[in-house]
């Protein structure tokens, strides 16, 4: 069997490859691992989840398990996986559990693990989650089985914790939220609301079945229709478990993950609140977005696709904001991940401060365009084949300073990824087309 664990936590079909037997075990694995508290007191962990059907019984399982080898739980409810992340530092917990399977539709789940303080696991923990995995134990009886708790009014502790975090009201802003039918749905309108701001909402109603279905930040047409039609400054989506946020101007244009990067960059470079003067984005942000930071004097640090390799880089050089272009930002000042939720009231914040649209704000960055091809059935090891080499140096060098081309092995699949940016979407298309040829011909 391979790694249980992915780039981001344990996840499948709920039912079909993520069972009731798989979360209680692997549940129990992470007690032993996380939950022995040095001070001789009982461990604490935080459960949370998103509205899918399945995260009921996946809950229960993982709450069982936990409680079955002596740890005491706090059952939040549905909330996004930053307030659960945010909540496991907050209430001082050995560990947080969220469930989610984040964009994902709504047969999919997951198992999140976070360790003390509402990190990410390390690679290291993790192998050690799965090397214990049914272990024989000593089972804990009597008074020495945990405790299981409902802590859903937790909710507000994590809505105060992000409006504390702004400078001004949202007051005057007319903004619809898409909030995914997923984890958001109650806390993000209310902490809008709280703000200052008028909030019309789509996707904020689940039913277990609906997360994702045409709605958040991976369908925007609904959202862009309701902007539009409703006259709204502009709109914020969600994804599912609300780690991360897109946005659409009041003319119905999407705001992706490097342009909202840009606005926040831009909007701490001027305060001289950004550390470094340095934001950290991956290979896969856009030219357009690196250009714009150059243009400011701001530095653009470069790290592998995925918000955890952000995250690592981050915190091991010390700078406070980083993302994707798929709309993940960690504003390391007042959070430990990705934070949709945040990251929809900054943006909002500098929108009301400035007086400025969020059409105005976000046209810093023009995007380039951008093609990805896919080539499937092909050995992605051979990525770095010298016929591919040397054709990839040809179409930089026809590219220049106006493109780039990115040549990337999927990291599950037989599959070559390859990505070309240009001055116009021909150029973009025509380089991609020849260079999949080539990784057709040469990566078999």
């Amino acid at each position: 069997m391979g790694r249980l664990f992915g780039t981001d936590g344990v996840r499948g079909v709920a039912g079909r490859d993520l069972t009731a037997e798989l979360a209680m075990d692997l549940s129990v694995a992470a007690a032993h691992v996380l939950g022995d508290a040095s001070d001789g007191k009982r461990a604490v962990a935080v459960v949370g989840r998103d509205p899918r059907a399945s995260g009921e019984f996946l809950e229960a399982a993982v709450v069982a398990g936990l409680a079955s080898s002596g740890v005491d739980v706090l059952r939040l409810g549905v909330l996004p996986t930053p307030a659960v992340a945010y909540l496991t530092s907050a209430l001082g917990a050995d560990f947080g559990v969220m469930l989610s399977a984040s964009h994902n539709p709504a047969p999919d789940n997951g198992i999140k693990i976070l360790a003390r303080g509402g990190v990410k696991l390390s690679d290291a923990i993790e192998d050690e989650i799965e090397q214990r995995l049914r272990e024989p134990w000593d089972r804990p009886s009597g008074a020495k089985v945990g405790r299981v708790r409902d802590a859903y009014g937790e909710a507000d502790r994590y809505i105060s914790h992000v409006l504390a975090t702004l400078s001004g009201s949202l007051e005057g802003l007319n903004v619809v939220a898409d909030c995914a039918h997923g984890a958001a749905y109650m806390v993000a309108p209310e902490a809008l609301v709280r703000a200052g701001a008028s909030v019309e909402t789509i996707g904020c109603r689940p039913d277990g079945l609906n997360i994702n279905s045409g709605v958040g930040s991976t369908h925007l047409d609904k959202l862009q229709q309701v902007v539009i039609s409703r006259g709204a400054d502009f709109g914020l989506a969600y994804d599912g478990d609300a780690d991360r946020c897109l946005a659409v101007t009041h003319d119905g244009r999407i705001v992706d993950g490097d342009q909202i990067m840009a606005v926040l960059a831009l909007d701490l470079h001027a305060q001289g609140r950004l550390a470094q003067d340095t934001v950290v984005a991956t290979v896969m942000s856009n030219l357009g977005f690196k250009l714009a930071m150059r243009e400011a004097g701001i530095t653009v640090v470069e790290t592998a696709v995925g918000d955890r390799y952000v995250l690592e880089r981050m915190k091991a050089d010390g700078y406070n904001l980083g993302g994707e272009q798929s709309g993940h930002v960690i504003m390391l000042d007042h959070a430990t991940t990705g934070d949709g939720l945040l990251t929809s009231l900054h943006l909002a914040s500098v929108v009301a401060r400035t007086g400025k649209s969020l059409a105005e704000l976000a046209s810093v960055v023009t995007p380039m365009p951008q093609i990805l091809i896919n080539v499937k059935g092909v050995d992605r090891g051979k990525a770095g084949a010298d016929e591919l080499a040397e054709a990839v140096a040809v179409a930089e060098a026809e590219l220049g300073d106006t493109g780039r081309v990115l040549i990337r092995p999927s990291g599950t699949e037989p599959m070559i990824r390859v990505m070309v940016e240009a001055a116009s979407e021909d150029q973009a298309s025509s380089v991609a087309s020849r260079l999949a040829d080539v990784v057709r011909v040469a990566c078999v």
